[in-house]
């Protein structure tokens, strides 16, 4: 199972509002845990589904558990930069498509790839988010002009969570 099968699988979970989901193979064993349903156990407003990976020991492989998503996470983060005279209303959110920490470019000594008033095309990587020490470049999905960065450099983000405003007129 690939992380692109992981990621729909955990979006699938999220819209069905089960409590939970147990898949295993033989090679590996996959948790998702639905912390958003209503249970027993009360969990707080805006928690986001979470994965538990176990790899099936081969030899001696270590197992694969994500960190822990932060109790209380901001609905948006504070605005990074922002262009004047924006309509918010037109603006399409290019929104994180998993747990991680946000970065704006691939080193600390590289320009950023994307900056406000950028335009950018589909295609065109606007970030990194690592993730379980692996760096994945984030394409656009979207044509326009870059409005609003929401994010901090190297802050952790939750699946899900808005990162760009991109006006597609621009």
């Amino acid at each position: 199972m690939n992380k692109k099968e992981i990621e729909e699988l955990i979006k699938f979970v999220s819209k069905l509002q089960v409590s939970e989901v147990e898949i295993e193979d033989k090679d590996f064993k996959l948790t998702i845990v639905n912390s958003s349903k209503k249970s027993e156990v009360p969990f707080p407003p805006g928690a986001q589904p979470h994965v538990v990976a176990h790899t099936m020991p081969a030899a001696v492989q270590p197992a694969v558990v994500p960190a822990p998503a932060p109790a209380s996470v901001p609905e948006q983060a504070p605005v990074k930069e922002e262009a004047a005279g924006t309509d918010d209303a037109n603006l399409i959110t290019i929104k994180s498509p998993m747990i991680g920490t946000f970065y704006r470019a691939s080193s600390p000594e590289k320009p950023n790839f994307v900056n406000v008033g950028d335009k950018i095309e589909k295609g065109k990587v606007i970030c990194i988010i690592e993730a379980m020490k692996l760096f994945n470049e984030i394409e656009s999905e979207v044509s326009g002009k870059i409005v609003k960065v929401l994010v901090d450099d190297s802050t952790p983000v939750e699946y899900d969570q808005p990162l760009l405003l991109v006006d597609p007129k621009g």
